[in-house]
């Protein structure tokens, strides 16, 4: 047989799409080589990002309280997690953490807002926000606050964001196995309505929810139709309490060729290694930044992470380089963040 890898790659960076075919058998054909599917997708990345790396974080400025049923989510109406709900965080806090988060190098300030959608007063909250953030921090902006319309979008934009984000989570098939009270349409129709509005689309996915490997190539697809920017890759963290808990569908090998799929289908897009990176990719996680050239830091919204000074150093020792970084001597390790083996745990935020 004819070694594909060079091919694949060939064709990504020239823009023809993978085919269907193909990118099952980049998932699942245990005849392909993983370090050269890995390197295969790192070429694909090295051509657009070269040895840079986007370290974004998460602050979680809202938990809990929230109506939608998804079973995957510790915040959701159905899920007996052991997370302490609280309201909006006060408005000084959240440009606190932001300073913060510049002053250690971090390429763009994630705010996350659970529930179904915001209200108007909430979206002119969010919109004095972002603007302070972008005018006064001077930070990369990106926003996740459930169902959004265009004009909700447009004054989002108007005052300075940078990103819309909205996973997919999953395909439209697979959607109503992990939640009911809203439809994949609802999703990619928020999806649109950032794209119209001129904002930038953050979109991913969670793998290891259940789904088959025609479910991952469908969102694979799907977010190339979307024109996502940016793509964060999530890997199911179990949380007791969950009614989506553990399929046992996740090894760092299984986890890589994800990540080395999306890439070939989405070559020019931001992929991110996001929650969950450090439990099921383990050791491997280096190899991560082949295919991908994003990582989140210091948690996901209520599971812990690895600490930002952790994570440049297995970035810089793996031979990258942190987009934005500052000298080591400015940065802080906060090494309270995360378990001494390594291991994912409830996190409660603090709130304000």
């Amino acid at each position: 047989m004819n070694s594909p890898y060079d091919q694949w790659a060939t064709d990504s960076l020239e823009g023809r799409l993978l085919s269907q075919e193909d990118a099952h058998r980049i998932l699942a054909d245990d005849q392909l080589d993983l370090l050269r599917l890995v390197s295969m997708a790192g070429d694909v990345r090295m051509a657009t990002f070269g040895r840079m790396v986007k370290v974004h974080q998460i602050d979680n400025v809202k938990n809990g309280l929230c109506p939608e049923d998804c079973g995957y989510c510790g915040q959701s109406r159905i899920s007996d997690a052991p997370i302490r709900p609280y309201a909006m965080k006060d408005e000084e806090a959240i440009i606190e953490e932001a300073i913060h988060a510049k002053e250690q190098g971090v390429y763009r300030y994630c705010m996350v807002q659970s529930g179904r959608g915001p209200n108007q007063q909430e979206v002119d909250n969010l919109a004095r926000i972002i603007d302070r953030l972008t005018n006064e921090v001077g930070i990369r902006t990106c926003l996740s606050a459930g169902l959004v319309d265009f004009d909700k979008a447009k004054q989002l934009k108007e005052a300075g964001l940078d990103r819309l984000n909205h996973n997919l989570n999953t395909s439209e098939n697979h959607t109503p196995n992990v939640v009911g009270t809203h439809t994949y349409q609802d999703r990619v129709d928020t999806i649109q309505a950032a794209r119209d509005a001129q904002l930038e689309v953050c979109s991913g996915m969670i793998a290891g929810m259940g789904e088959a490997d025609e479910d991952i190539v469908d969102v694979a697809y799907a977010l190339r139709e979307l024109g996502a920017a940016s793509i964060p890759i999530n890997f199911l963290v179990p949380v007791p309490g969950n009614p989506v808990y553990d399929f046992n569908q996740l090894s760092p090998e299984r986890c890589l060729r994800i990540l080395c799929l999306f890439r070939m289908v989405n070559p020019t897009a931001e992929i991110r290694v996001a929650g969950g990176r450090e439990g099921h990719l383990r050791m491997m996680q280096p190899l991560s930044l082949y295919p991908a050239n994003s990582l989140f830091v210091e948690g996901y919204l209520t599971s812990r992470g690895d600490a930002v000074e952790q994570t440049y150093r297995m970035i810089e020792d793996a031979g990258f380089e942190v987009e934005g970084r500052v000298p080591a001597a400015e940065t802080s390790t906060s090494g309270e963040l995360f378990s001494i083996d390594g291991s994912l745990n409830i996190l409660n935020p603090k709130s304000t």
